[in-house]
């Protein structure tokens, strides 16, 4: 039987969203070279250092769907940092909204679309390591899917990748050597671990954090990882950086809210945006 061609295959999808976006004005000598996704609680100190040429909410671009989840806007804006031309997702979509995974991943299609070719992806995410702290940074060098669904199943395009891409090696060592380079030289640290990616929105069990420290993780979130195959898939080289919001210490765990969470992103929200500043000016 033939599997059915699903939305993340379809090309006309992506062209059209592709071109409601190209006609707010952007021409095909600008097309932006860098896109970069704000997680939860991150984006005003970044957007401050950007030149804004035009914002567009995503229910206003085909093929998007809405942000419902608090802290993220829901808006995309196109400008100029260190004079390079850039695409920010401010705001992304999750599994536990109730988005498939291909509505999930459309976004990062688009941009490669528009031509992006490096993604900077950020998020919160618990801290399981408990050597390191609350609103400090986690450079992503591997991860963990525990999501029940890949973007990649169904039909593959082969347009935008192969059915079965490599995923050895996710996250770029080009753009996550010139991060630790930037984090020594500004003296911020930077912590490097395992992000593991869960569907969420309940957050863990004691027993929970315990099982998945046990399988290899530093860090537990509810993003990421399906934009990451799907740049994979593309070969769109991509990195991540993780605010620590909260400590995951299962013999000592305290009840947090997401309030609590944006705070502590809030918090960190200065260092991540001068190493992604940092890493833009050197591409």
């Amino acid at each position: 039987m033939k599997i059915k061609n699903l939305f993340q295959n379809n090309d006309s999808s992506l062209q059209k969203a592709s071109k409601s976006i190209r006609k707010k004005g952007i021409l095909d000598h600008n097309n932006p070279e860098i896109g970069i996704i704000l997680g939860t609680g991150l984006g005003k100190e970044f957007l401050k250092e950007m030149n804004i040429i035009f914002s567009i909410d995503y229910q206003n671009i085909h093929g998007f769907v809405s942000s419902t989840v608090e802290a993220h806007a829901g808006k995309l804006h196109y400008g100029t940092i260190f004079d390079k031309y850039v695409i920010v997702m401010e705001g992304r979509f999750h599994y536990y909204e109730g988005w498939n995974m291909d509505q999930i991943v459309f976004p990062v299609r688009v941009l490669k679309k528009l031509g992006i070719q490096y993604l900077l992806i950020s998020n919160a995410a618990g801290c399981m390591n408990l050597k390191w702290k609350k609103s400090e940074l986690m450079l992503l060098t591997d991860h963990i899917n525990l999501l029940p669904l890949n973007p990649l199943r169904g039909q593959n395009n082969h347009s935008l990748g192969p059915r079965f891409p490599d995923m050895s090696c996710p996250y770029s060592p080009q753009l996550n050597a010139l991060l630790l380079k930037i984090a020594s030289e500004k003296k911020i640290i930077l912590r490097e671990g395992v992000y593991i990616c869960i569907s969420g929105p309940s957050l863990e069990t004691k027993a929970e954090y315990r099982f998945l420290r046990m399988v290899g993780g530093d860090a537990v979130g509810m993003s990421t990882v399906p934009e990451v195959i799907a740049s994979v898939h593309m070969n769109l080289p991509c990195c991540a950086i993780s605010v620590l919001t909260d400590e995951c210490d299962p013999d000592n765990l305290q009840p947090v809210a997401i309030q609590d969470i944006i705070q502590a992103a809030a918090k960190a929200e200065g260092k991540l945006t001068e190493l992604y500043l940092g890493l833009i000016e050197q591409l």
